[in-house]
């Protein structure tokens, strides 16, 4: 029982995606060329939410489920890294037409072929992870 916000916010998520159609590979190939701002309309509106949330998160200083202080580290801009770091997700986004939300969607939706993709995440995750000590960060 305890885990059931996250099934509900997991169901939610998975009919706001499909009914913002940011699942459609058409919407993302038109993002990518620049020809529709639906998808950056879309990232905008998340963008701007997410702000807004961590405002309130900051100034009224609230709680998680478990009664601890929900906290965050703001992280340190690294121009190269971060380029570098985004020009790889959005090349992957762009050449599979999903990022890593979307893939639970899409399998749940039934698009099989979208294990492929989450296994090469998995793998792609999981190669980071044992190699990240000796990369330069």
């Amino acid at each position: 029982m305890k885990h059931f916000p996250f099934f509900i916010s997991g169901i939610l998520f998975g009919i706001t995606m499909t009914k913002s159609e940011a699942i459609s590979w058409f919407r993302i190939l038109e993002m990518f060329r620049f020809e529709s701002f639906h998808m950056f309309g879309i990232l905008g509106v998340g963008a701007g939410l997410s702000a807004l949330f961590f405002f309130l998160v900051k100034r009224f200083r609230w709680k998680a489920l478990d009664g601890s202080f929900l906290t965050y580290t703001p992280m340190t801009f690294r121009p190269k890294r971060h380029l570098l770091a985004g020009s790889i997700f959005g090349l992957g986004w762009a050449l599979i037409g999903a990022c890593p939300g979307p893939i639970y969607v899409l399998l749940g939706q039934g698009y099989w072929i979208f294990l492929v993709v989450l296994l090469g995440a998995l793998l792609g995750t999981y190669t980071y992870g044992r190699f990240m000590n000796r990369l330069p960060h």
